[in-house]
């Protein structure tokens, strides 16, 4: 009001207009909103209400086809009920990997391991792996990737295998299952220097029938000389506990 009284009582006519409006600029806003606290902002993320997505009419997916599981083959049952009858009848199942051996090379090997009455068996992997996954022989399963060939016997027979095999370079022995015990490599070369079970019970009876003979010997003697060596036995035990 006082610029405008004043514009009219100084300014000369015609010069400035009779009345002259100042505007204010309005006021800058000092209030702002606070910002919320990051853990309340994970909280109302977390349990904000997500309504459930409506479901699909019926007919808008296809209909889910029934998986058909294949049949075993009348072959597969068939070399299936064979290869349990080796694993059987068989005290001796060996595991070699054929690398490139030849027709002629197989009938060789054959006949090597004939003479010491080893048989070889071949079985694709696919049976095998079926076979061996519901018996008690699982953990024979990773020996068969890729050619396998089985060299079975009803008595172990590990010397005259390793021998035999030392002229066939392309087999590879991965393993064996001996008297329900599976071996490596490592293991069927250390079970082949084992003393056999004749000369293991032969060891046996001749130390035994030692043991007699001294006894024998020693009860045919007088009883001083036994009751001697008793005393001197039980004096040498008491030192013995005397010196523990």
């Amino acid at each position: 009001m006082a610029a405008t009284l004043c514009g009219k009582l100084l300014s000369p006519k015609g010069w400035l207009p009779r009345t002259q409006s100042i505007r204010h600029g309005s006021k800058a806003v000092t209030r702002h909103r606070k910002p919320m606290h990051f853990l309340k902002q994970k909280l109302l993320a977390v349990t904000q209400y997500i309504p459930p997505k409506p479901a699909a009419p019926p007919g808008a997916y296809p209909r889910e086809t029934p998986v058909v599981q294949e049949q075993e083959s009348p072959l597969m049952r068939l070399l299936t009920r064979d290869l349990e009858g080796v694993f059987r009848d068989c005290k001796m199942v060996a595991v070699a990997q054929n690398s490139g051996s030849t027709s002629h090379d197989m009938i060789m090997l054959k006949n090597r391991f004939h003479k010491h009455d080893i048989h070889v068996r071949l079985f694709p992997n696919q049976v095998m792996r079926s076979f061996l996954s519901k018996s008690i022989y699982s953990n024979m399963a990773p020996l068969f990737i890729g050619p396998t060939v089985l060299f079975v016997s009803k008595e172990p027979k590990v010397k005259e295998m390793l021998s035999t095999l030392r002229l066939s370079p392309q087999m590879s022995l991965l393993g064996a299952c001996i008297d329900n015990t599976l071996l490596s490599a490592q293991g069927v070369a250390s079970y082949a220097k084992l003393s056999s079970v004749a000369v293991v019970q032969g060891e046996l009876v001749s130390g035994l029938s030692a043991l007699a003979s001294q006894t024998g010997t020693l009860l045919q003697r007088h009883p001083t000389h036994l009751t001697a060596l008793l005393q001197q036995y039980a004096a040498q035990q008491a030192q013995a506990e005397k010196a523990t």
